[in-house]
């Protein structure tokens, strides 16, 4: 299997994604003392960094792997949107997805970090779903870019912050599918059930029992009927569950596959499921079959997983490690 032609083939490629994006603030200092005023550690501030989140962190993953991402959101109209489009602009990233509302604010987590130890977090966001009004005009941003750039897949990454709901979900479906373009969702609980007549549906454990309402009993066989229930349900080609230290499983109608984890030294797992929805989406697009979909892409969750806070995946030692392990 020539693995440099696929990764070669993941170059230029349009990819769409629509979520919710978000900036992870990062302010970092020292504590030496308690403060006088409240029984709380005083943080003496030494740096401040942002950084591109939410689905902006899986367009980060997507330009990593050569793809070009564009990102369909919602933000607000705000300082921190400028601050958002500064992000995006400084990553190459282009923003002519990104709709500007005075209806809500942009989604922002703020981590206090003292002596290398997250303190507190702070969140700025608004979580209910776009007025009538925006969502219309998002729905129109979203055809406008299909129609204006060559996209071979959309990527729906939903953080329940408001900007997925199930109009918007299914129009966007409608339209992805019309136009035969592949469509794959990193699911949260809310909208479980909303991505009908998708490619590829990739929950993780706990979202696929909490979705299902079920505990297993027979780890295997679990997964497997849940899986296939799930499927059938949402008319997916695909369902792609990650089941952290068990590696991941793949199924479509006709065969299902456990693939393992590698032995890996884990540093923080944020991310990964950014990592492995967007290998998965690419390879998708490449033509390959389940097995390696989830081979690639749950070597690339692992990689991402022995780096400390949340980092895209770099192609290149992907790509050394995969000719490695398989060739």
């Amino acid at each position: 299997m020539n693995f440099r032609k696929i990764f070669e083939s993941f170059n230029d490629q349009d990819v769409l994604i629509i979520g919710d994006v978000m900036i992870d603030s990062y302010v970092e200092g020292k504590v030496n003392r308690i403060s006088p005023e409240a029984p709380v550690p005083i943080l003496n501030f030494t740096n401040r960094e942002n950084r591109l989140g939410g689905a902006a962190n899986v367009a980060l993953n997507i330009h990593s792997l050569g793809a070009n991402p564009i990102i369909c959101s919602v933000i607000g109209d705000d300082d921190n949107a400028n601050i958002f489009l500064e992000l995006l602009k400084n990553e190459k990233i282009t923003s002519e997805g990104i709709q500007r509302s005075s209806e809500r604010k942009t989604t922002v987590k703020t981590r206090l970090i003292g002596n290398n130890q997250q303190m507190v977090r702070i969140d700025e966001e608004d979580t209910h779903f776009l007025s009538a009004n925006e969502e219309e005009k998002f729905l129109g941003r979203v055809e406008k870019v299909l129609d204006s750039n060559s996209v071979k897949a959309i990527i729906f990454q939903d953080y329940n912050k408001g900007v997925l709901s199930e109009n918007i979900i299914r129009k966007s479906i409608e339209m992805a599918n019309a136009r035969g373009i592949l469509t794959t969702v990193d699911p949260k609980k809310l909208n479980f059930y909303a991505f009908e007549n998708v490619s590829l549906f990739k929950p993780n454990l706990k979202e696929l029992k909490e979705g299902m309402g079920v505990e297993f009993t027979d780890f295997k066989k679990g997964v497997t009927e849940s899986s296939a229930k799930l499927r059938e349900k949402l008319n997916a080609q695909f369902v792609f569950t990650t089941l952290s230290e068990n590696g991941v499983f793949i199924a479509d109608e006709n065969d299902h596959k456990f693939i393992p984890a590698h032995v890996r030294n884990i540093a923080d797992v944020s991310g990964a499921g950014d990592t492995v929805i967007s290998v998965a989406t690419l390879c998708l697009i490449a033509e390959l079959e389940p097995k390696w979909i989830a081979e690639l892409a749950n070597l690339a969750g692992g990689m991402v997983c022995e780096r400390i806070g949340v980092v895209s995946i770099d192609k290149e030692a992907l790509l050394n490690e995969v000719m490695k392990i398989y060739s």
